[in-house]
């Protein structure tokens, strides 16, 4: 492998005109079972692709759904279709083509990739609960709030944000790797990379703790908005208007969860689980990733009623909103 160590200072990014090169890892104790592994995976990726697809089409296509809210369900679809395409080469090479060498510069690429989606997916779904907290809280001054100017401003908000990602880049080329060069994933994570580092790897660790506070941030940020939403329902007298009221955030609650329980429990595996089995660090890092943008569009397409209406008029345009002059409603 052309990760062979000779000296420390040798294999430093930074200063060597000569790289280190890592290697991708499958599901230990399963290498002969990757190219059988690789259809489920191929499935899910054809399952994500599809369905974000769909809901960015959906919501083109019909300018009822011109609104906020699913301006920001298509910001959804696209992080969503942006981290599965940012794992779906290596994944494909690991599985399929037995092939997991890697360089250290493509790896900080792919890194970037899947934690800048991450971290804007986290971005997004903070924005569609405040959306929900006007829609609910503020209904009279919804339009006014959430103008389109506004939401531009919003997603252009998420995208540099994202970009905060760049100075831990540029840590972990200062550092050196002189140990193993054996990754425990398909793909490249930061936490795993910086594990493999032979020098003080304190500062991008801090830095990168800080990134994970705003994320935390976005979590308490989102229950707020919730608690602030359930305290308006409760008010409501009528029981029929509170449960459709709360209907309108099932989708997002929803996503909500398969978004941070994962992320939640594969940083207690990397914090605490030092002596987990590694199967259990490749499922959780597998679920963190895979399962929210498969899920996502099929929540979204089962419980919003516009979606579903709006999938139908693509599908069949005679059979679906037969009165063209309403406005559809989200239950």
């Amino acid at each position: 492998m052309q990760a062979g160590c000779q000296h420390g200072a040798s294999m430093s990014p930074g200063n060597s005109s000569r790289a280190p090169a890592f290697l991708l890892t499958g599901i230990p104790g399963m290498a002969r079972f990757h190219r059988w592994v690789f259809f489920p995976c191929c499935l899910m990726y054809l399952i994500t692709m599809l369905g974000n697809g769909t809901i960015l089409l959906v919501v083109r296509a019909n300018r009822r759904l011109h609104q906020p809210m699913y301006y920001f369900l298509s910001m959804l679809a696209i992080t969503d279709l942006g981290l599965t395409l940012s794992t779906l080469p290596t994944v494909l090479r690991v599985f399929w083509f037995g092939t997991g060498e890697i360089s250290f510069p493509v790896c900080l690429t792919q890194m970037f990739c899947i934690h800048a989606f991450s971290f804007m997916e986290s971005s997004v779904l903070l924005a569609m609960a405040f959306d929900r907290y006007v829609a609910i809280c503020c209904p009279l001054r919804y339009s006014s709030i959430l103008t389109s100017a506004r939401i531009a401003k919003i997603g252009l908000g998420m995208v540099c944000r994202s970009l905060m990602l760049l100075p831990l880049i540029c840590l972990l080329t200062q550092l050196q790797f002189c140990r193993s060069h054996v990754l425990s994933h398909s793909y490249c994570l930061h936490q795993d990379m910086i594990r493999l580092a032979c020098t003080d790897s304190t500062l991008n660790s801090l830095y990168g703790l800080t990134l994970v506070l705003f994320v935390i941030l976005d979590s308490v940020l989102i229950t707020l908005s919730y608690t602030m939403i359930i305290k308006a329902v409760v008010g409501i007298t009528s029981r029929e208007e509170q449960t459709k009221t709360l209907n309108t955030c099932v989708s997002h609650f929803c996503a909500v969860l398969i978004f941070y329980v994962p992320m939640v429990g594969l940083s207690i595996i990397y914090r605490y689980g030092k002596n987990a089995a590694p199967f259990s660090h490749v499922l959780m890092a597998n679920v963190y990733l895979f399962v929210p943008p498969v899920l996502n569009p099929i929540i979204y397409s089962m419980k919003n009623k516009p979606i579903r209406k709006g999938l139908l008029r693509l599908l069949c345009p005679r059979l679906a909103w037969p009165g063209h002059g309403q406005q559809p409603r989200s239950h």
